[in-house]
């Protein structure tokens, strides 16, 4: 197994495309051509202990969820933690992969694993399912990349296959499995050539009345140059009319920052602090309610890790809960006045609990490869 084998297989699990613009997501270190020789140590954070621990078990690559290599590094020298991280895992010629917040917005990622345990059923140990509608906060966009622009022209009847036939071959048409899509309108075109023209039809100096079809046909950017270059070039008129239309990016509705789960059986606070700290492991939740104590909750905010940038997202959306790691104290003061009840239950705590699916995941799809957890990452805040 190579560098690039592992990439191609986070890819799958947690495409780097919807993680968020500011994110350093990736591979951080390492030659996408090498040989990984050694196992795979998962990790929330890569601290000079879990290195350590990589070092200890010979390591080949290291995936850590937080990206280690965040700000610019000037230098590689023993001056930073950081600095010797990165340079520990250079001599130990280890890999270093980040997925963070494309894992978060994954469809089966780090939220969608917080939503199993938020509405697990009473007396379900192990939740492997949501029970309620769960939809992301902030839906990914993407979709076909063949339908990002739409191509509209006119055309005389007796031209419309030839001219379609051309467009197909420049990239326009396809959607999915199918090529030669289009939709095609019939109509009447005018227009009166001036002196200097050569029309196909008509004269100049005399209003022209053409019987023609409207095509309408999709295509990518990419293709875009293309396509309109061989309209020109196989369409039957001197100056073709066409127009170039730019589509709305298709929203993702299970893909994306954040969740909102609505609950198939509403919970109060106590009940659901009960379910996070089963599925977290966790003995301690905190929570500030914007209402009463017995207030069954229905529609829930998710947001692993730090959640305070979506908060008015999920008050907006219509949650009456929001369930994060961490918040600012003016964040939740903020909320609270608004309306949106807060549940917190630590920043990585709301994570590393999903590096035993990911590992999973990881050995289902390199069966060859041995992947571990990390023994000594762990949550840096202790609670007396």
């Amino acid at each position: 197994m190579i560098v690039q084998d592992l990439i191609d297989t986070m890819e799958r699990i947690a495409p780097l495309k919807h993680a968020e613009d500011w994110d350093k997501v990736g591979l951080q270190l390492g030659v996408v051509s090498r040989e990984i020789t050694g196992p795979i140590l998962l990790t929330i954070d890569l601290t000079e202990r879990v290195l350590a621990e990589a070092l200890e078990i010979d390591a080949g690559a290291i995936i850590a969820y937080h990206p280690p290599i965040w700000n610019p590094l000037t230098s590689l020298t023993d001056e930073t933690h950081t600095q010797r991280i990165i340079r520990g895992a250079i001599e130990a010629r280890m890999m270093i992969y980040s997925p963070h917040t494309a894992l978060d917005a994954a469809a089966g990622g780090i939220t969608d694993w917080l939503c199993e345990g938020i509405s697990a059923l009473p007396g379900e140990a192990a939740p492997d399912q949501i029970h309620g509608d769960c939809r992301a906060l902030a839906p990914a966009t993407g979709g076909d990349t063949n339908r990002e622009v739409k191509v509209i022209t006119f055309v005389p009847n007796n031209e419309v296959d030839a001219l379609r036939n051309a467009l197909g071959t420049a990239g326009a048409g396809g959607m999915g499995n199918y090529h030669l899509v289009s939709f095609n309108t019939p109509g009447q075109g005018t227009f009166l050539p001036q002196s200097g023209a050569k029309p196909t039809i008509g004269q100049v100096g005399s209003l022209e009345r053409v019987d023609e079809t409207r095509i309408e046909m999709v295509c990518s950017r990419h293709a875009l140059a293309l396509v309109i270059e061989t309209l020109k070039e196989f369409h039957p008129y001197e100056t073709p009319a066409y127009d170039i239309v730019e589509l709305v990016p298709e929203p993702i509705r299970k893909i994306g920052a954040g969740r909102r789960l609505v609950l198939d059986q509403p919970a109060s606070i106590a009940e659901l602090s009960n379910r996070l700290r089963a599925h977290l492991d966790r003995t301690r939740i905190r929570y500030a309610l914007a209402t009463d104590e017995n207030h069954k909750f229905k529609t829930i905010g998710v947001v692993p890790g730090s959640g305070g940038s979506l908060a008015q997202l999920a008050k907006a959306e219509g949650c009456e809960l929001l369930i994060t790691g961490e918040m600012t104290h003016h964040e939740i003061l903020a909320a609270s006045q608004s309306g949106l009840s807060i549940l917190l239950a630590g920043h990585t705590n709301t994570e590393r609990g999903y590096l035993k699916r990911l590992c999973g995941k990881l050995i289902s799809q390199l069966p060859d490869a041995q992947v571990v957890l990390s023994k000594v990452d762990r949550d840096e805040i202790k609670i007396g």
